[in-house]
């Protein structure tokens, strides 16, 4: 009822419903239904993903726009909650702060980047802000001053978010209520927000405009609406978003560097999940990240299983080594997309729109 009110948007399969009602249980209830650190922060990465592929989504899958620099947006928003924490301390204001100026920078960035690259047709811009990413990728290495360098900025939260507040001497069915799990709740509510906008936007008159010119922009463009005008807004809603995203990651994370936010893997594991998902789909971008994530955390841990019960036959249990999870994934990856070719709600949708005609 809440996604009808505020996105007028449904999942139009029965199926996919069923998923995503499932995954909203599983991730408000994952401190207790998934008890242990691992299962905790692979929620919480879920969390920030989704919000982090939805946004990348809005450029690719909605407004058809390949763009390699949407991880500096991500990691602007980490370097703003670090940066600030580290010089106003753990307070509130400081994360207001670093919020704020995180999304400052990312507008302006953003901008820039739309009015100058936007006018230039598709691979060209891709490899312009694939240079921008890797620019700013050096930048951040090389301020050690501002952001560490290599090393990163560890930092602390107020200390109601952090893991020694407890509200509570007792656990609460088996979990302390404590300040980390607050800190969960708090990227969940975050995510919940941020995804339902990102509904609402898509489903828009501006997102079907969008729609519009990734079909057709010379169509779009003949018709009156300005085509430079609607993809420099769509990258700036997509760069501020994940902006946000940067900013839930370092909140939980405590800690933010390099290679945690700006990496180009974080841009191939957006890609991917964008794929897996189904590009155009919002609904992908959840159901995309829940399934890559795990799969990505937990296969290893399975190829153990399967490598020690395929003890009697070494060519078997040397094909599960865990060493070989890469390869698992990669194989896994290839299938989704073969028996997936529009995503997962793209088939769940094709299947369903089937069965009723």
């Amino acid at each position: 009822m809440l996604t009808r009110i505020l996105s007028n948007d449904f999942p139009r399969s029965r199926v996919l419903a069923v998923l995503l009602v499932l995954l909203l249980i599983a991730l408000a209830g994952a401190p207790f239904i998934f008890p242990g650190v691992k299962a905790l922060n692979v929620a919480a990465k879920v969390l920030v993903f989704v919000v982090l592929v939805a946004s990348f989504d809005l450029l690719l899958g909605y407004t058809g726009i390949v763009s390699f620099a949407h991880t500096m947006f991500f990691g602007i928003g980490a370097y703003g909650i670090a940066v600030a924490t580290t010089r106003l301390g753990p307070t509130w204001e400081a994360l207001a702060v670093g919020v704020f100026a995180s999304l400052a920078l990312s507008f302006v960035l953003a901008l820039l980047v739309g009015l100058f690259s936007l006018r230039v047709r598709a691979i060209f811009f891709a490899m312009i802000t694939l240079a921008v990413a890797s620019a700013f990728l050096t930048l951040a290495s090389q301020l050690s001053d501002i952001t560490g360098g290599e090393d990163g900025l560890s930092f602390k939260v107020p200390e109601i978010l952090s893991p020694s507040f407890e509200f509570m001497d007792e656990p609460f069915l088996g979990v302390m209520l404590d300040g980390r799990l607050l800190c969960y709740y708090l990227l969940f509510a975050l995510a919940l927000v941020l995804l339902l906008a990102l509904l609402r936007i898509v489903n828009s008159p501006f997102g079907r405009v969008l729609q519009a010119i990734r079909e057709n922009e010379f169509r779009a463009e003949a018709i009156g609406y300005r085509v430079v005008v609607y993809r420099t807004t769509s990258s700036i809603l997509s760069a501020l978003f994940a902006c946000m995203a940067g900013a839930m990651l370092a909140l939980w994370l405590r800690y933010n560097g390099p290679d945690t936010s700006l990496s180009f893997e974080i841009m191939m594991d957006v890609l991917l999940i964008v794929v897996i998902g189904g590009m155009g789909t919002i609904y992908g971008s959840a159901i995309g990240a829940a399934l890559f994530l795990v799969a990505q955390s937990y296969l290893q841990d399975l190829l153990r299983w399967g490598s020690e019960a395929a003890a009697a036959l070494p060519w078997l249990a040397s094909l599960l080594s865990p060493d070989r999870w890469l390869l698992w994934l990669g194989v896994l990856f290839v299938l989704s997309v073969y028996y997936f070719p529009t995503g997962v709600v793209g088939r769940l949708r094709a299947s369903a729109a089937g069965a009723k005609s």
